[in-house]
């Protein structure tokens, strides 16, 4: 599907902040949580002041972050080594991984420290939680599989197979079936939540990333680094319905979608944007400069602002939702990985 060159005012939305005054976020914007990787730390953000109000230590290599509905913030820690993407595979193959150090943390941001650690199976990269809280369900990169956590009793109570490198995680709305993506196999493995049961497979464009649904669970959107893309997927017939690019030097990376459904944001990677799609169109409708290679992305409990995680410069850059409009950057720890909304 090509873009227009009119739906793609990449500059103009980012420029309009340097003159605008910056909005009040109201006092229920909740608490924003950043996954540092290289600081091995968990930085909390007030999202009413856009400021970090707290640090807290989590373990090894932190990535995957999702706050559950209690109030909890769980970490994904890695024992195996950071490659970056400079390095080449074989040499990477040669760092040593420590495995006692592999995990999902348990994090109680109002005591400011970590409850306990989770299994979650071989090197946990990405996760999602279920609406209830009682269970994780982790892409381990190393393994090739996911593992289904049970929160309560601290065990990995199943590893379903999946795609090679898997990394995104998604849970359908209605809570039966998990998506996650497979980076090396271009495609996205469907599972039962409850039983582990595999049901499905979606091939999609190269390198999928991220992976998130549509308010009512009709859709799924999925990220393609490699191929520079945003598959539309039919959840139901399980089939691509359309691919929209993102043009030259855009690495699709992290994926919300808005509480209306009514627009998908992406952020890019190398190619240091945060976009915006209208799905309905299907088509670009802004963009905005946020940094060097955005990685996770996030929107606050009221849905007027996001929030991506800039790995690079250590700092996470806060949008205007409705206009694009970068509003501020915060300084938080060094390689920020994945962001997190919870309530305050």
């Amino acid at each position: 599907m090509s873009v227009p060159k009119s739906s793609l005012p990449v500059l103009a939305l980012a420029a309009v902040c340097a003159a605008c005054a910056t909005p009040r976020a109201p006092a229920d914007a909740g608490r924003i949580y950043v996954s540092n990787e290289e600081s091995q730390t968990l930085s909390v953000i007030d999202a009413a002041r856009d400021s970090v109000v707290a640090t807290i230590p989590v373990g090894t290599r932190p990535r995957g972050v999702h706050a559950g509905a209690d109030g909890r913030v769980f970490v994904a820690l890695s024992g195996s080594p950071r490659c970056p993407p400079t390095m080449p595979d074989a040499e990477c193959e040669k760092l040593v991984s420590d495995k006692s150090k592999d995990g999902i943390a348990v994090v109680d941001p109002a005591a400011g420290r970590v409850e306990r650690i989770l299994p979650g199976g071989s090197d946990p990269e990405n996760f999602a939680v279920s609406d209830d809280g009682s269970r994780l369900y982790v892409s381990n990169e190393d393994a090739n599989a996911a593992s289904i956590v049970d929160v309560a009793s601290g065990r990995v109570t199943a590893t379903v197979p999946v795609g090679r490198e898997p990394e995104g995680v998604g849970i359908r709305p209605g809570g039966r079936e998990v998506w996650v993506t497979g980076e090396t196999d271009h495609d996205v493995t469907i599972f039962d939540a409850a039983s582990g049961r595999v049901t499905g497979r979606v091939v999609v464009d190269r390198r999928p990333r991220g992976v998130a649904f549509s308010p009512d669970g009709r859709t799924a959107y999925v990220t393609a680094e490699v191929g520079g893309t945003l598959s539309i997927v039919d959840a139901g017939a399980r089939r691509v319905t359309d691919t929209i690019p993102f043009g030259p030097g855009a690495r699709p990376m992290g994926v919300v979608v808005s509480g209306d459904g009514s627009r998908v944001y992406v952020t890019t990677g190398r190619g240091g944007t945060l976009v915006s799609v209208d799905p309905a169109a299907r088509r670009i409708v802004g963009s905005a400069a946020v940094g060097p290679r955005p990685w996770g992305v996030a929107l606050s409990a009221d849905g007027r602002r996001l929030y991506t995680a800039n790995g690079p410069s250590g700092d996470v850059t806060v949008v205007d939702a409705a206009t694009l409009a970068v509003l501020r950057r915060i300084p938080v720890g060094k390689m920020p990985w994945g962001v997190a909304a919870g309530p305050r």
